[in-house]
């Protein structure tokens, strides 16, 4: 059966894809019923391009494979807690749960002062807070 780990596994999988072209080593994964639904990875420098982090790359895939703006049966899987850009796209586009590896050194959607992921005050017709868990990487 397939757990976190086997998904943040493809997750450290691109991210290495990702730091070999010279981008941010970061890959993320969107899974519904058990199932990769999209993956992506860190893009930023090798598209130019400050919006291709790998959760948003992922959830733009996602909902255009679903066809929905409503990804309220999706879990994302990051190596990394994602930022305050992607936390906005997770929140809009209902995203149930976010499970990740590292914590930002800045601007995270959890914990940074700007904790866009578990924060209530968000405009009306958001989702609640979507369920977060950080784990560790085992060794």
């Amino acid at each position: 059966m397939k757990n976190a780990r086997y998904y943040l596994q493809r997750c450290l999988a691109l991210a290495k894809q990702a730091a070999e072209k010279g981008n941010s080593s970061v890959g993320a994964v969107v899974v519904k019923d058990a199932e990769i639904i999209s993956e992506a990875e860190e893009a930023v420098k090798t598209k130019k391009d400050i919006s291709c982090h790998a959760e948003m790359e992922a959830i733009r895939q996602a909902v255009k494979i679903l066809n929905t703006n409503d990804l309220s049966a999706c879990i994302l899987y990051s190596t990394h807690e994602p930022c305050v850009m992607c936390s906005y796209a997770i929140r809009f586009y209902k995203i149930s749960e976010v499970i990740y590896l590292n914590q930002s050194k800045y601007l995270g959607g959890v914990s940074s002062s700007m904790p866009l992921l578990i924060t209530t005050e968000v405009p009306p017709g958001w989702n609640k807070p979507p369920i977060i868990n950080h784990l560790r990487e085992e060794n």
